[in-house]
């Protein structure tokens, strides 16, 4: 993936990676994980949980049943995609931690009084957030925690968000946390920090065991 398309997707935390709807079968290899990110485990209840919060806001600024079924195809990979950010969330952190960059509340609510100010409001910001990004009210915050992070990092390597030291960077935060995803939500690709999709002889692919025979 180009370097600048993967910094834009990390900075808005909504990174979609394109795959099937995987489901496990057999012997579970992280029972009741979906991921293990520094000897620290991100449970499957939590993940869903965020998932959730996700579509409680799509849910209550969508009302409309027809623009709420757009809005649950447009993020058809949330699963996997909230993954990918938790994930991300704590290789940027463990990056930004070996580096010296902190991030204080005051330089967050900073940066999130200019976004509102551009967006016509904290509603607005919320909303925009929530269509563009996936990302819910109560994220917001952390978000941009995230995204203040990255550039601070960024300034501290001498280099921006798109060029190969500050991936690199990201890339040494995840082989030093040890990042284990479980197969049915794919695989953590060390040099491209980022979730791909990974099969095992194990998982089914249901979309396509679900599609119907094709017809002369």
């Amino acid at each position: 993936m180009h370097r600048r398309r993967r910094t834009a997707l990390l900075l808005s935390a909504a990174i979609v990676v394109a795959g099937p709807l995987l489901t496990a079968c057999g012997n579970e290899a992280h029972p009741g994980a979906a991921a293990v990110v520094g000897g620290q485990r991100i449970t499957v209840s939590q993940l869903e949980s965020r998932v959730n919060e996700v579509r409680e806001a799509q849910r209550a600024a969508v009302p409309d049943e027809t623009q709420y079924a757009q809005a649950i195809a447009r993020t058809g990979t949330l699963t996997r995609d909230t993954l990918h950010g938790m994930v991300l969330d704590r290789v940027l952190h463990r990056a930004a931690e070996d580096a010296g960059v902190t991030v204080s509340r005051k330089e967050v609510q900073a940066m999130r009084a200019g976004l509102e100010q551009q967006a016509g409001g904290a509603k607005g910001l919320e909303s925009t957030w929530l269509q563009q990004y996936g990302i819910p009210p109560q994220r917001l915050d952390e978000n941009l925690r995230l995204q203040l992070e990255a550039q601070k990092l960024a300034t501290e390597l001498g280099t921006d968000t798109s060029r190969p030291e500050f991936w690199n960077a990201l890339s040494k935060a995840s082989k030093e946390l040890d990042v284990d995803l479980n197969p049915r939500y794919g695989a953590w690709d060390v040099q491209k920090v980022s979730r791909v999709d990974a099969r095992t002889p194990w998982v089914r692919d249901v979309t396509t065991a679900s599609q119907p025979p094709q017809t002369a």
